[in-house]
């Protein structure tokens, strides 16, 4: 049986692969009551997410994560099929060694089965807040004008209104690993002259937003941090040709830094989960360590929630010295329904 039905918001670290990981911690999650209001997610961690946010549990997500061939994620276009040089060429000419087209067609494919296809069908009903108003928000990296964009918000400056942003197309953007898929171009007019941005994997700028859905004071209800975690982040890494060098660069963009910077009030609600060993771009991932992962996933979220507690927290870290806080945050004030399934009891 289940517990009580909890609300938290959820922020899902990128990997890669590694996702199955994520995936592994929020079962435990779920099956504590947890049920999510607001979700973000950065590269894979945003494909993960939008499932989410789509309606999906995390246990069929782990059934589609073990179904799934993530070697169809490589899909050269046909100058990078051409032995040996192939991949340097496409990475020269194309800005990246793989289309991402299979991985857009894969999670729009997945989302349009739970009948969402843009953030408008993700519109939280009765959330007044502008910053809360999509159950989804996923990071990207504009590399053309150095910003980092929270996703669909931030398209209204490529003329794109919010709600109709493209979910897959969203998450495609988040999860451009650079060298490896092609950027996805953004026209935008600046004094009437259009202008052109190539937006890459949000990790490059922000691989684990946990402070997306903070609010001045204590917070109505917990936001968790789903975070990979790799204890051997710093070993060296065999560099052969154009593959591997892509592959060793994107590994250090996106996990050195948060592998060891995290602040304690984050720390104390990120769920850390290790990695197995296994790689971002490890495509060609064997059963035995798709189900390492996920139960890695699985024992660093019962270790995290057998010492988490919620109004310790807000007391240590959220209320100023001497005064209660301020709750910024409207509670919702209709039913939270995901599209093509009845909300979660309690919501």
């Amino acid at each position: 049986m289940r517990a009580g039905v909890r609300r938290a918001d959820a922020v899902l670290q990128g990997g890669g692969v590694k996702v199955i990981g994520l995936v592994g911690a929020l079962t435990v999650a779920e099956e504590l009551g947890y049920s999510w209001v607001n979700i973000a997610g950065t590269s894979a961690g945003a494909m993960v997410a939008a499932l989410l946010a789509a309606g999906y549990r995390a246990r069929e997500l782990a059934q589609i994560l073990e179904e799934l061939d993530f070697a169809c994620f490589r899909d050269p276009g046909p100058l990078g099929q051409i032995p040996l040089a192939g991949p340097l060429l496409a990475l020269l000419l194309n800005k990246g060694m793989y289309r991402g087209d299979y991985l857009e067609g894969w999670v729009r494919a997945q989302l349009v089965a739970r009948g969402v296809r843009t953030f408008g069908d993700l519109l939280l009903p009765g959330e007044t807040d502008p910053r809360f108003r999509f159950k989804l928000q996923v990071i990207a990296a504009d590399i053309s004008r150095g910003r980092l964009l929270v996703l669909p918000q931030d398209m209204a400056a490529y003329g794109v209104q919010p709600e109709e942003l493209d979910v897959a197309r969203a998450v495609r953007m988040s999860a451009s690993l650079p060298f490896f898929y092609r950027p996805v171009a953004a026209r935008w007019r600046d004094d009437g002259q259009e202008q052109l941005s190539y937006i890459v994997d949000g990790g490059l700028l922000s691989n684990f937003p946990v402070w997306l859905f903070d609010v001045d004071g204590a917070p109505p209800w917990p936001t968790f941090g789903f975070m990979l975690v790799d204890p051997d982040y710093q070993r060296p890494q065999t560099i052969r040709g154009p593959v591997s060098l892509a592959a060793a660069l994107v590994s250090t963009m996106l996990e050195a830094h948060d592998a060891r910077y995290l602040e304690e009030a984050d720390r104390v609600r990120t769920i850390r989960i290790p990695t197995c060993g296994v790689r971002t771009t490890d495509f060609d991932i064997s059963p035995a360590q798709r189900r390492k992962l996920f139960e890695a996933g699985r024992a660093a979220a019962r270790e995290f929630f057998a010492g988490w507690n919620f109004p310790r927290y807000v007391e240590q870290y959220r209320l100023p010295p001497g005064r209660g806080g301020r709750r910024r945050r409207p509670a919702l004030s209709a039913p939270v329904k995901a599209p093509g399934r009845e909300a979660a009891a309690g919501r």
